[in-house]
């Protein structure tokens, strides 16, 4: 995985410093203050005809 450098607001990175664990890189301590994994995260996951079933259970 790749990475990118972000500019932050004086305050906010130290709101995510005051959070953040000492185990824990920067990214680490986002990702567990914005909540970690995403519905984004599953896509790709299912299969087409699994995609199917499901929106057929969904439409009942």
């Amino acid at each position: 995985m790749g990475t990118k450098s972000v500019r932050l607001d004086e305050d906010v990175y130290e709101r995510v410093e005051a959070e953040k664990r000492a185990d824990e890189t920067m990214s680490d301590a986002i990702k567990r203050l914005i909540g970690g994994s995403s519905i984004l995260d599953l896509y790709g996951t299912a299969s087409e005809e699994e995609v199917d079933e499901m929106e057929a259970a969904i439409e009942g």
